[in-house]
């Protein structure tokens, strides 16, 4: 915070010190990188002089920092595809979310050193079919409930466990709809069984569902929820 603060006014924290604040990568380096809109020389300080929009930055633990996607964007300059790869997977395990996704911010800097890099690594999310966002997924489950007449939960609510992807709380019902980029590796399995546990201890039921469960057997999903719903909204 000290040494955001030192940069001066509208300063923030970013590229690789942001990584870690995000947990995105175990960074141990004496230099604190600082995103500000006027040139900073301080010692202990790695200057970056850009002026960055409101919906690139956010307050962290009560420190401003880039958010998730741009700390992601602006590590694509400094670290390897390999190191990319791996921080972006963090973000999506962590369930980090952005105003503006990663591909946004290519598109409104179609010219900045990474960009190659970027598209390298979301090009292999794409491989593994990964590329549906979290809010391409409650669009598809929204979209899934209106098809089969089933009332509308509560989305993205914050509880004691973290964020929740839809809750209907008069049921003690939640969803979790998962996509790969968040779900597919062994820690985040751990995880979600870990918070799924800690929730059914609180009193709710759990319900996991994927985008291809959505697709392919919906009628059979819609009357399994109905049936979880009944007599509570």
């Amino acid at each position: 915070m000290a040494a955001v603060l030192a940069a001066g006014p509208s300063a923030t924290l970013s590229h690789s010190s942001a990584a870690a604040l995000w947990r995105l990568r175990d960074v141990r380096r004496r230099d604190v990188d600082v995103i500000a809109p006027r040139l900073c020389r301080r010692p202990g300080i790695a200057a970056h002089r850009i002026a960055l929009p409101a919906d690139e930055v956010t307050i962290e633990r009560g420190i401003p920092v880039t958010t998730p996607a741009r700390t992601l964007f602006d590590l694509a300059t400094v670290v390897t595809p390999q190191q990319l790869e791996h921080a972006f997977n963090e973000a999506d395990v962590q369930r980090l979310a952005s105003p503006t996704s990663l591909a946004d911010l290519v598109a409104r800097y179609p010219r900045r050193p990474g960009n190659a890099t970027i598209r390298g690594v979301l090009g292999v999310y794409a491989a593994r079919g990964a590329t549906r966002t979290r809010s391409e997924l409650e669009i598809e489950f929204l979209t899934f409930l209106d098809t089969h007449d089933l009332p509308r939960p509560i989305t993205n609510g914050q509880s004691d466990h973290g964020e929740l992807d839809a809750t209907w709380p008069a049921a003690r019902l939640v969803v979790e709809v998962d996509g790969f980029a968040t779900h597919g590796t062994h820690p985040a399995f751990e995880a979600d069984r870990a918070r799924d546990r800690a929730l059914q201890v609180d009193g709710w039921r759990v319900v996991r569902l994927t985008s291809r469960q959505l697709a392919g057997d919906a009628g059979t999903i819609a009357g399994q929820i109905r049936i979880l719903l009944a007599g509570t909204v």
